[in-house]
């Protein structure tokens, strides 16, 4: 005779994804790997400049500098993407906070009517809608 598990305590199922925040997480993704990209396409050019001698000066620092920083916000931002993925609170923080931003730059410029500051605002309450999937 084996044992029946009991119903009771039956692990709870994981919590579904919503599409919504899975296109996010996939879009946030792909324009993260981008920059990551970029910025390490910048590196290798300023490395390969400086390899064959080419003299830069002060511009040659100042593309390490940006390539450096768009290549380190790619990897911050594939990050996201991937808490957004797993449904981690931190990630839907970050993400509101980014949107809440969004909803202000277009307000200061005064674009309340813009295709931009809809979709932000669309964006905002869906997020909010979907908040209890994540943990």
């Amino acid at each position: 005779m084996t044992a029946q598990p009991n119903p009771q305590y039956a692990p709870a199922p994981p919590p579904s994804r919503p599409l919504g925040v899975a296109l996010l997480a996939v879009l946030v993704g792909l324009y993260g790997f981008l920059l990551f990209l970029g910025g390490l396409l910048v590196l290798a050019g300023v490395a390969v400049s400086h390899f064959l001698g080419v003299p830069s000066g002060f511009a040659g620092l100042g593309s390490f500098a940006l390539g450096l920083v768009v290549f380190i916000v790619g990897l911050i931002i594939l990050g996201l993407a991937v808490g957004l993925w797993h449904l981690r609170m931190w990630a839907l923080v970050l993400t509101l906070l980014f949107v809440i931003f969004e909803l202000i730059s277009f307000g200061l410029a005064g674009a309340f009517v813009s295709l931009g500051f809809i979709l932000a605002f669309i964006l905002f309450i869906y997020l909010l809608a979907v908040h209890r999937h994540f943990r």
